[in-house]
């Protein structure tokens, strides 16, 4: 059954979504993650059926799930229907919306009227790209990171990023670039001041990629690249909003939740793919069976329930409270989705991880990709909000005064 946001628009845009991705993704999900290329029918499915502008506001041609009441959840909820049917073309997704967020809530008019409609008409994709981590994994010589320097009439970046989901299948992308050298925002180590937002066209000769670097465990379909950039100029108009804006404001806490949604919606497709295997084997009767089932079905509801909550605190305005909430609904989505997914192997058996069943890429895209946040460290800026102590609440490294935890109240939410 389909939870409903209260809105009979926003539900039936849902079951829009559900049902592509039903019918379209889900069949195409196994050879995207065997291939590991960028899922572009999908995308092209989804502009087809006029609904790569979710987030846009009506006025400028979108559907206004940013702005109107019920639409944060049915946005989440969206998201977690995707990640049902493919967790890589999910990210991707996911990268696509928070840039039409940012848009919404820091571009300039004239921008939105110079890239909305490249997006609405022409069925541009954007992704969001930071990942400059100073850890290298084992065997790795080069150190990532971007450089940035000032120059009339704009900007030049050189250097690597690398997580650059969508990379491939991308016409644009958010740069999240430091003036102080490499780290972007997740790995900054200057103040968040030196953070810029930079729109990049990434049809530049000057941008490459190497997809060796990319041989992941599962998300393969997310294909996250390292991206090369040689030189490349981004003009001083494509700078979106004021220096530092995206930490200042703590926008990270609005995105957080929804990147949560994906590994939910592969934890419901582990519940699904788990029911049917209960009748096809004929064990309904099995007690032990109904208590794991049990288990899986309250941990998916408690999902919604999370992400229920934190979305009416974001639209009632509670801003503080919606930020310290998305936290806490990412860490709790985490452990309940990967509670569920070990339920469904020890329900369905060692089988079910081999190809081509969906498990198996659920359980290798799943136990991947909740590896992208330190749940440890997560858990302990929540802890550090319910005590006071001043903290980044974005990507829960930095260290902040207490009482510097900035709100983006002042602005529309």
């Amino acid at each position: 059954m389909m939870e409903e946001t209260g809105n009979p628009q926003w539900d039936a845009l849902r079951n829009k979504v559900a049902t592509l991705a039903r019918e379209q993704f889900a069949p195409r999900a196994a050879a995207y993650d065997e291939s590991a290329v960028f899922p572009r029918e999908n995308f092209r499915d989804l502009q087809e059926a006029g609904l790569l502008a979710p987030l846009i506001a009506r006025e400028r041609g979108g559907l206004g799930l940013a702005h109107e009441p019920g639409g944060v959840f049915a946005q989440w909820m969206i998201t977690r229907e995707i990640g049902r049917a493919d967790m890589g073309t999910a990210r991707c997704w996911e990268g696509h919306l928070n840039v039409q967020f940012l848009l919404e809530k820091c571009a300039s008019p004239e921008q939105k009227d110079r890239w909305y409609p490249g997006i609405i008409e022409k069925g541009e994709i954007w992704g969001s790209w930071s990942g400059e981590p100073q850890t290298r994994k084992p065997g790795e010589n080069q150190a990532f990171g971007t450089h940035l320097t000032e120059v009339p009439g704009g900007y030049r970046l050189s250097g690597t990023k690398i997580f650059a989901s969508g990379a491939t299948g991308c016409d644009w992308a958010i740069l999240f670039v430091s003036k102080d050298g490499p780290g972007a925002a997740r790995h900054l180590e200057s103040g968040p001041e030196s953070l810029l937002m930079l729109a990049c066209n990434l049809n530049d000769p000057t941008i490459s990629y190497d997809d060796s670097w990319w041989d992941p465990i599962g998300m393969r379909a997310s294909v996250s690249y390292l991206v090369r950039f040689d030189d490349t100029f981004i003009p001083a108009e494509n700078l979106i909003g004021y220096p530092g804006q995206f930490l200042l404001e703590d926008w990270q806490t609005r995105l957080t939740p929804q990147y949560a949604c994906t590994f939910a919606g592969g934890a419901d497709a582990a519940l699904e793919h788990t029911k049917e295997y209960i009748r096809l084997r004929k064990a309904a009767h099995d007690p032990y069976i109904q208590h794991r089932l049990a288990r899986m079905q309250m941990n998916q509801d408690t999902c919604t329930l999370w992400l229920a909550r934190t979305a009416q605190l974001w639209e009632e305005g509670k801003i503080a409270e919606a930020k310290l909430s998305g936290n806490m609904t990412r860490w709790q989505l985490e452990h309940l989705s990967m509670d569920t997914l070990q339920h469904a192997i020890h329900i369905c058996g060692a089988r079910a991880l081999i190809k081509p069943s969906p498990l198996e890429r659920i359980y290798r895209d799943i136990s991947f990709y909740v590896r992208h946040d330190n749940a440890d460290t997560l858990l302990a800026s929540i802890g550090k909000s319910v005590l006071g102590i001043g903290h980044d609440m974005s990507f829960f490294t930095r260290q902040m005064p207490a009482g510097n935890q900035n709100s983006p109240s002042e602005h529309e939410a």
